[in-house]
C-alpha cells in the first residue's frame, strides 16, 4: 500500500495504478492493484478500465492487468532517456563482449536506482534485474555511485535484502567513502546471494557535477574480479562521459 494520504485527482490516482503495474513486473489482479495503491476497489476498477481503453494497460485472459505497449511507446519517446540510452548502448555492448556478464545503464530515482537498459546473453549470470525495474540504491553498485555524491545520511530504515546488505548508517558511510576514493561502487551479494556488481559514474559535463547515470557489470561473485572489472567499467564510463559532454 502507498504511504501517505491518497491523491484526490483522477490523474494522480491513475498514475498510482500505472506505477503499481510497472513496479510489479507481473500481471496483477484488481484486488492486488487496490491493495498496492490503497484505492477503493470500485475506484480502481473504474480507472483501470479507462487505462485499458487508452491502450496503456492490458487486461490478460485470466482477468489480471499489466502494462501495455502504448505506455512503452510513450516511455521510449522521452528525449533525455532516449539520447542517454542511444549514446550508452555501444559502451554497454563492449563491456558485455569483454565480460560476458550482465551490463546495466541506471539512473537515480529517489531512494532507488532505476535500470534504463540491460545487456545480457546466454553466458551471463541469471539475475533479478530488468529494464525498467528498480532496486534500493544502498544495496546496488549503481546506487552507491549516486549515494556517494550525496553527503546527507539516509533518513530512513534501510531494507535488508540479503545477510550482506549494509543497513547500519556507519557501515554504509564507510562503504560510500571507499566508493568515492576508488572511483567505482561495489555490491558484494547485497541485493542477491552469490551475485556481485561493479559500477562507475557517468557525468554530463565532466566530474564537476553529480553523476547523471551509472553503468555496471553484474555476475557471479566467484568469477567477478572486482579490480579488473572495475577498471573496465571506469574506462567505459569515462568514454561515455566524454561522448555526452561533446
Amino acid at each position: 500500500m502507498t504511504d501517505g494520504p491518497l491523491p484526490k485527482s483522477v490523474l494522480a490516482r491513475g498514475v498510482l495504478l500505472l506505477r503499481a503495474c510497472g513496479d510489479s513486473g507481473t500481471a496483477l489482479t484488481l484486488a492486488e492493484l487496490a491493495l498496492r495503491t490503497g484505492l477503493p476497489k470500485p475506484t480502481a476498477h473504474r480507472l483501470i478500465g479507462e487505462l485499458v481503453r487508452l491502450g496503456l494497460v492490458e487486461r490478460t485472459l485470466d482477468g489480471s492487468y499489466r502494462i501495455d505497449l502504448g505506455l512503452f511507446v510513450l516511455g521510449q519517446s522521452a528525449p533525455s532517456v532516449r539520447e542517454l540510452r542511444d549514446a550508452a548502448l555501444p559502451y554497454l555492448g563492449d563491456l558485455h563482449e569483454a565480460t560476458h556478464e550482465n551490463v546495466h545503464l541506471a539512473v537515480p530515482d529517489g531512494t532507488d536506482t532505476l535500470f534504463l537498459e540491460k545487456v545480457t546473453g546466454r553466458r551471463a549470470t541469471p539475475i533479478v534485474s530488468r529494464t525498467g525495474g528498480r532496486l534500493p540504491a544502498h544495496c546496488t553498485a549503481t546506487g552507491k555511485v549516486f549515494l556517494a555524491q550525496d553527503p546527507r545520511p539516509p533518513h530512513r530504515t534501510l531494507l535488508r535484502l540479503t545477510p550482506r546488505t549494509l543497513v547500519l548508517p556507519g557501515q554504509l558511510a564507510r562503504d560510500l567513502a571507499l566508493t568515492r576514493a576508488r572511483g567505482f561502487g561495489v555490491n558484494l551479494e547485497e541485493a542477491e546471494i552469490g551475485v556481485s556488481a561493479v559500477a562507475a559514474p557517468i557525468y554530463a559535463q565532466g566530474r564537476g557535477s553529480r553523476p547523471i547515470a551509472a553503468i555496471s557489470v553484474t555476475g557471479w561473485t566467484r568469477r567477478l574480479d572486482v579490480d579488473r572489472v572495475g577498471a573496465r567499467v571506469c574506462a567505459a564510463a569515462r568514454a561515455l562521459t566524454r561522448t555526452l559532454s561533446a
